[in-house]
């Protein structure tokens, strides 16, 4: 995967602009995974997801050469891909009026969301066990911690500017937020490892089978 620095950036949409092939085919490989994990952290299904991200690049080549600040690329398409999230949502429960908050609370996921997929990838270093316990607690956070960390788990990891502009809040609250949301699902973490009878039964039978093994 191409790393596109800050600096550089802002020549690559130039040079998008001007027309150079490559230069958005770097900006679309860098930064695909942000577009897609905003659009999922809306707990949007795989094709309300895929409608807002070819969207959201739509919007980038019809503006291509009136972004303000090229250099920050990246905090544009996370505000344009949660407003177009918000529309789309909008568009389907038009009966029912709501604020952003209201929406984000009301959405409920269809299909597999993006934190499965880091989930996923743990199973392959972690236990089984552990790695279902891990999803387990994260389903038992709130839906705004769900949201900011689906955010931040992004292959293309945002910078807090990208991640504020995504979630429409200050900049300055999203480390603290950050941490808070990861407190919780360490706490969350532990009760559901101490109330997992599975894993008390392993430790049990594996303790068992020790001392059975060194008589």
């Amino acid at each position: 995967m191409l790393y596109v620095e800050q600096g550089e950036t802002g020549d690559l949409v130039k040079a998008a602009a001007a027309g150079d092939e490559m230069a958005w085919r770097a900006l679309v490989e860098e930064f695909s995974s942000l577009v897609w994990a905003v659009s999922r952290s809306f707990r949007l299904g795989s094709a309300d997801a895929g409608d807002v991200y070819q969207t959201v690049w739509l919007r980038l080549a019809e503006h291509l050469g009136q972004i303000q600040n090229p250099g920050q690329l990246g905090a544009w398409l996370a505000t344009t891909a949660r407003r177009e999230s918000l529309r789309l949502i909008r568009s389907r429960t038009r009966s029912v009026p709501m604020d952003d908050a209201a929406l984000s609370d009301f959405i409920r996921a269809d299909d597999a969301t993006p934190e499965q997929a880091v989930l996923e990838a743990e199973q392959a270093r972690l236990e089984s066990e552990r790695a279902k316990q891990l999803w387990r607690a994260f389903s038992e956070l709130s839906e705004r911690c769900q949201q900011f960390l689906r955010v931040l788990m992004a292959k293309h990891r945002p910078s807090y500017t990208e991640a504020a502009a995504a979630l429409d809040v200050p900049v300055g609250s999203v480390g603290p937020t950050r941490a808070r949301c990861l407190q919780q699902l360490r706490r969350l973490m532990r009760q559901v490892s101490e109330a997992d009878p599975d894993a008390h039964t392993k430790k049990k039978d594996d303790g068992e089978g020790g001392r059975a093994g060194s008589a």
